[in-house]
């Protein structure tokens, strides 16, 4: 019984640190870039767009198209990131134990 209490302690321990590392990433931004910075997109920590800068000498009617794809380029970039940065505190947080590949944190 000695060992089941303390990994129910190390549970409740790592829950905890779990509710803090999701409270950072929710306070996390991260900017995204295309068309060498022409088109900027930031993130918040859980992926969810913020703010969206596009240099308005991109402004042509002629060039939507073009824009359109910067935009989602740049969106794509700080997804990444924004990801990458989710996996690294996670791996913090279990001591660099990968996760199963359908157990996603933050819930």
């Amino acid at each position: 019984m000695k060992n089941l209490a303390g990994l129910m302690k190390q549970a409740s321990q790592m829950q905890s640190r779990m509710e803090e590392v999701q409270n950072t990433l929710n306070a996390m931004t991260v900017e995204g870039a295309a068309g060498a910075g022409l088109v900027t997109v930031t993130l918040s920590g859980k992926g969810d767009m913020k703010k969206l800068h596009i240099d308005p000498k991109l402004v042509d009617p002629n060039e939507v198209e073009m824009l359109q794809d910067l935009v989602i380029a740049a969106f794509a970039d700080a997804r990444t990131k924004v990801e990458a940065a989710n996996a690294e505190e996670m791996r913090k947080v279990t001591g660099g134990i990968d996760l199963p590949a359908g157990l996603k944190f933050p819930f």
